[in-house]
């Protein structure tokens, strides 16, 4: 399992073409109390940068983007109904999707670990 990063400050943690899609504690910690998830229902196809959900706090309305294209195979409805999950737990329990990557080779085009503490600092 290889996890990734985004400037977007989202993590895709990949095991061939599948992955898990989420917010990093960076921008948990940025967005402060979660108060609202919205998702993309599974089966759903999107590409690389498109809107595919929203997290909403006390401080702002944030899109999420989509790291890599694919196709929604699951998405964690723990975190819709408890959005404190996000605060919680970002980066395990509240992951946000579950995904069949389009194009494996897109991942080439985002941050290991390293690179995103760099961005971070």
């Amino acid at each position: 399992m290889s996890t990734f990063y985004t400037d977007d400050h989202e993590w895709v943690r990949v095991t061939g073409d599948h992955a898990v899609v989420g917010i990093t504690r960076h921008a948990a910690d940025q967005l402060g109390d979660v108060v609202f998830v919205e998702l993309r229902a599974a089966g759903e196809r999107f590409a690389k940068s498109d809107e595919i959900g929203v997290i909403e706090s006390v401080k702002a309305a944030s899109p999420i983007y989509a790291p890599v294209a694919g196709e929604v195979i699951q998405t964690n409805q723990a975190v819709v109904d408890v959005t404190s999950i996000l605060n919680d737990d970002p980066e395990a329990t509240g992951w946000l999707y579950k995904i069949k990557l389009a194009d494996v080779a897109e991942l080439d085009g985002l941050m290991d670990a390293d690179a995103y503490a760099a961005l971070i600092a």
